[in-house]
């Protein structure tokens, strides 16, 4: 990060928390519609679908999602009456809650919430245990260094373990918070720093999955001393002021833990809206309190064996025999108080003292104790975590309920994210539909939403999806490899001259969306469906496979190939949770029946044939109902 993007940074957490006016109904944006007019060919048919390319129903069996008539639908919120033990009223509505709950509902989950109801089983969920990603990455490292000596893991086995553990851990609930942490408290392997360093990546994911239901103040404080957010942010090495040479310590950490993992820009009240003094926004720092706190985040460096300058500067004891700590990329700096600020540090009206002796300890003490203590940091993390999980947008009594149990989780303890997690999960908000309640599916959930509902075998055991940057091929979107600190979009984006934004509504992941991602997806998904998801393998424990490493096995959708009408009810059942529209099923019935499957010839030679008629029919059920506005945007 470098300090020419301050003044943006400021202006895009201002429009992040601008005020808005209450949540009124409102349509799909124009570029949603897009999403679904790009409905792709069946499989089977010429050529991928080009950027910008609308696509209408034909006797090809191609179909158009009726974008404009699902987006112009003003369905009232419903929200429903608990139930006893609040077991879910049917199967589609465990499966929307476990849509934000999980990577997306599976077969076996949705059991276990049927019998469970919804308390017991987020209750369940806090007791698993964390899966290790790390573990994962050097099992990872120590097989692929056994079969080619000299080459070690890298990023993939990273994305490895990242799709294995959201596509089958049990502690999904964990992953999925873990998830949405990644994307408040970014690091991104972008940064050559960071992307060097995957086993740290690894472990940064371990450390944000063991802080998901613990104490935001402890989560602050292994974000602040992760060498990789020191990577990224600047703030490793990071020295006092030297009066004689005008350097000043590095401000980069000390603005982005304010701006963005704790107090944001302005002053917030209880239910998140902006704190207005003679009706104007008050800002909650300004630049002394950046300079001030910069000071605390000086004289952290590498785990070492000493506090020697080399340790500080290079991570090791220097000298003829330089020892290193293997694990210094992830394990936390520790204090160098050579090169701590023993200045007089005052910021968001606390002082610390000059210290006589410095201790960079104390002062880092102080400095997270008051962020974490500030009345904004409830409303400010309530509204972003109910944004990852839920709802793009929170009512103002949604936010106020969240961060009032941020506030006290009824036990007199501040900022349990337990129960936080559970407060925005159980709250009668989190099961209201409605346009209003929607949340526009990111890239990486919807490719596991899909995985879950439709689960793959991997050949290798590895999950080996890979990295999935491109938005013309592929997502768009890789875990921890966001364009900057800011995630991939922002928490206030409004799509400019939308009917979102003309309803005051934000829609924060529609920041990813553009022609090219519309046609990439489709087409992303068109040759999952041919071929398989993720990187290719030759041959695996001997076996020639020449394919991709995820792989279905269609047979339970083939079996209702020849009824187009219970196919797609049985395709959208598993992926719009028992909410497709009439319109949107029969059209996609009919495209599918088009399809046509031949009659078995009295040789009985052509079985081939049929069974591939019956695959497309298959392939675009699924394709269609992943290309729809009802996919793309959970209501």
């Amino acid at each position: 990060m470098i300090d020419a993007l301050h003044a943006a940074r400021h202006a895009a957490s201002q429009e992040a928390q601008a005020p808005r006016p209450a949540p009124a109904w409102a349509t799909f944006t124009a570029g949603l519609a897009l999403l679904a007019q790009c409905a792709a060919a069946p499989a089977g048919a010429a050529g991928p679908v080009a950027a910008g390319t609308s696509l209408s129903a034909n006797a090809n069996g191609n179909a158009n999602a009726n974008a404009n008539a699902n987006a112009n639908a003003r369905p009232a919120t419903r929200v429903p009456a608990a139930r006893g033990v609040d077991l879910p009223a049917s199967r589609g509505d465990a499966a929307r809650f476990l849509s934000f709950a999980s990577f997306g509902p599976s077969a076996t989950d949705t059991d276990a919430l049927m019998a469970l109801g919804y308390t017991a089983w987020v209750d369940r969920q806090f007791t698993l245990p964390a899966t290790s990603h790390r573990a994962h990455w050097e099992a990872r490292d120590a097989q692929i260094q056994t079969a080619t000596p000299g080459t070690t893991a890298g990023q993939d086995q990273v994305w490895e373990s990242f799709w294995k553990q959201a596509l089958n851990s049990e502690d999904q609930l964990r992953l999925r918070v873990a998830y949405a942490l990644s994307q408040i408290f970014v690091i991104s392997a972008i940064d050559g720093n960071v992307g060097d360093q995957p086993r740290a990546m690894a472990a940064w994911l371990d450390m944000l999955g063991a802080n998901a239901f613990g104490s935001y103040r402890q989560l602050l404080e292994d974000v602040a001393l992760h060498p990789l957010m020191g990577y990224y942010l600047s703030h490793i090495r990071n020295q006092k002021a030297d009066p004689a040479t005008g350097r000043i310590p590095d401000q980069n950490f000390a603005r982005e833990s304010m701006q963005l993992f704790s107090i944001g820009v302005l002053r917030l009240e209880p239910d998140g809206t902006p704190m207005l003094v003679n009706g104007q926004p008050v800002e909650t720092y300004g630049p002394a309190d950046v300079a001030g706190l910069s000071q605390v985040f000086t004289g952290f460096s590498f785990a070492c064996a000493n506090t020697s300058a080399n340790c500080f500067f290079n991570g090791n004891t220097g000298g003829a025999t330089p020892v290193s700590d293997p694990d210094r990329f992830f394990k936390r700096m520790q204090a160098y108080p050579q090169y701590h600020s023993t200045a007089v540090k005052s910021f968001l009206g606390v002082t610390i003292p000059a210290q006589t002796t410095a201790n960079p300890a104390a002062s880092l003490a102080v400095a997270l104790d008051t962020l974490a203590a500030h009345s904004n940091v409830g409303p400010f993390l309530s509204r972003q975590l109910i944004q990852r999980l839920v709802t793009s947008n929170p009512s103002p009594a949604y936010v106020r309920d969240v961060a009032a149990v941020f506030d006290n989780n009824g036990s007199g303890q501040r900022g349990d994210l337990k129960a936080v997690v559970r407060a925005i999960l159980l709250h009668p908000q989190a099961r209201a539909t409605g346009t209003a309640s929607a949340k526009v599916r990111e890239p990486v959930l919807r490719l596991s939403a899909y995985l879950r509902a439709f689960p793959h075998s991997s050949d290798t055991g590895w999950w080996r999806v890979g990295n999935t940057d491109n938005p013309n091929g592929s997502l768009g979107q890789t875990p921890l490899r966001s364009p900057s600190v800011f995630n991939f979009y922002r928490p206030g984006y409004t799509p400019p001259g939308t009917q979102t934004a003309a309803a005051g509504l934000v829609a924060p992941e529609m920041q990813l969306v553009n022609e090219s991602s519309v046609s990439g997806w489709v087409n992303y998904m068109r040759d999952n469906l041919n071929s398989g998801v993720g990187q290719g393998n030759g041959t695996v424990n001997g076996v020639v496979l020449n394919r991709r490493d995820l792989q279905r096995n269609w047979a339970p959708e083939m079996a209702l190939a020849t009824q187009p009408t219970a196919l797609v009810a049985a395709v959208a059942d598993k992926l719009l949770y028992g909410r497709a529209s009439a319109t949107l099923t029969g059209e996609i019935a009919t495209a599918v029946g088009k399809i046509a499957i031949p009659a078995l010839n009295p040789q009985g030679t052509n079985q081939a044939a049929i069974d591939t008629a019956k695959l497309n029919r298959v392939r675009s059920a699924v394709l269609l109902v992943l290309a729809s506005p009802e996919f793309l945007a959970a209501k």
